[in-house]
């Protein structure tokens, strides 16, 4: 191992970090992460951050879940890998099938495909809605919906269907046959209201209008984030999911819901689809899944689903598509002990209950500083939008955002900021302290943030 000179001599200098600006990244170097202990990490310099941004909404139980790291070193000793391609699998895999399956049951989920993340959740589940009704006798229903200010991972099929040009821009042309609907947003939108049930009816109207247009017949699927996640924090009102579901059931479309962030208690349920009543035809997870201790995710299956695709003869049923990485016996060990403490510590109670401190907290900030125009959130998933002008909804830019940053790092909260929105999102097993050192943080970050715009 190299001393710490070397790791800061070379930061960024033979890395390309995901999300960011190569040149920027070597000429302002990112804080090296060091240690992680509870719901804390220590930099290289010994700095002692809380963790407001939960390693990327995905360390929910924080970093000393003993339980987890256990079942990962038994099952390296065990058997530290074996492919769960046509003719093996291994048993953590088989396992991990049922104990998923039983925690979506409230969702009607019937089958588990395994994944290495994310994006290749959300790309599995584009992939068997295409292929479910190629089985169903419908072979041109190909189309896809989401939602402007949408995210759905880094693949093409994701990228195609997320609605913010930041992640498209870039790559274009992207998969054809996606159509973006507006997002259900109640401080940006298009329809000069801030009521969010007008909102969600009006984009269900939308929504309607367009399947009229393009033809039910050639629409496979929508795909949503039960709440918007790296958009913004974006809470759609709690019409909205079942508007949208009972529009493609009423038209034969698949209502697929990215529960990649809000899988697994983020958003003070258990699952983003159980905190609006619905039941989807899939859901993509990763994130919390494995606490972020191993790469993974897991396209979950409905049962109508299932029939169809298990029915189907020769080639039509078979998927012919898979990582890897599927079904890795560690990551599938560490998802059986993340779902056993998940269950176990009723994170997602403890995440609905501090959501409300947190919220209420961030509400007096945005009476108490002017540079904040919005403050949002649902359970451990909050947001500021920060401003340069309240009236005008005018973005702050780039200075007065970072200064709010690093006022926050230098007090001990590590937040992290997208565009002019700062997000929240720490570990689901905090109490009520850490919320109130995360507002304080905030409250140092925001006079900073407010003394940059004034320059």
């Amino acid at each position: 191992m190299h001393d710490t000179n070397f790791l800061i001599e070379n930061n960024a200098k033979h890395v390309w970090h995901p999300m960011a600006h190569p040149g920027e990244m070597r000429e302002h170097p990112p804080h090296i992460i060091e240690h992680g202990e509870g719901v804390e990490v220590v930099d290289i310099h010994g700095h002692r951050l809380l963790d407001g941004v939960g390693g990327l909404w995905n360390v929910n139980l924080g970093y000393s879940c003993e339980p987890v790291k256990a079942a990962m070193i038994a099952q390296l000793h065990k058997l530290p890998y074996y492919n769960a391609f046509r003719g093996t699998t291994n048993s953590p895999l088989i396992e991990l099938s049922y104990e998923l399956c039983q925690f979506f049951r409230p969702e009607g989920m019937a089958r588990a495909f395994l994944t290495s993340g994310g994006s290749d959740s959300v790309e599995t589940c584009l992939r068997l809605a295409r292929q479910y009704h190629r089985a169903n006798g419908q072979p041109e229903r190909t189309k896809f919906f989401s939602l402007k200010k949408g995210y759905h991972g880094t693949h093409f099929g994701g990228a195609s269907v997320n609605g913010n040009a930041n992640f498209r821009r870039n790559y274009e042309p992207m998969l054809g046959g996606v159509h973006h609907l507006p997002a259900p947003f109640t401080y940006r939108n298009q329809f000069e209201t801030d009521d969010g049930a007008v909102i969600a009816r009006k984009i269900a109207a939308i929504f309607e209008e367009e399947i009229a247009f393009q033809g039910a017949d050639t629409i496979a699927a929508l795909i949503m984030e039960p709440v918007l996640g790296s958009g913004g924090v974006i809470v759609p009102h709690e019409t909205f999911f079942p508007l949208m579901r009972e529009i493609c059931d009423r038209h034969g479309i698949l209502l697929i819901a990215d529960e990649v962030i809000t899988g697994f208690g983020r958003a003070g349920s258990e699952s983003g689809s159980r905190l609006w009543g619905i039941k989807p035809d899939m859901m993509s997870t990763a994130k919390g899944i494995s606490n972020g201790y191993f790469p993974l995710g897991a396209a979950m299956i409905s049962e109508k689903i299932a029939v169809v695709i298990e029915s189907a003869k020769g080639a039509t049923g078979t998927i012919s598509h898979g990582y890897t990485y599927s079904g890795h016996p560690i990551g599938a060990a560490t998802a059986l002990a993340t779902i056993a403490e998940v269950k176990r510590q009723n994170i997602a109670a403890n995440a609905a209950t501090l959501g409300v401190q947190l919220l209420a907290g961030l509400e007096r900030l945005k009476q108490k500083y002017e540079v904040v125009g919005d403050a949002r959130g649902k359970g451990l998933m909050a947001a500021l939008e920060l401003v340069s002008d309240r009236t005008k909804k005018t973005p702050a830019d780039k200075a007065v955002v970072q200064a709010l940053y690093d006022r926050a790092y230098d007090s001990g909260v590590i937040v992290r900021t997208s565009g002019n929105n700062v997000i929240i999102s720490p570990c689901l097993a905090i109490g009520s302290e850490h919320v109130n050192r995360i507002l304080s943080a905030l409250d140092l970050g925001l006079a900073a943030a407010t003394e940059a715009l004034n320059r």
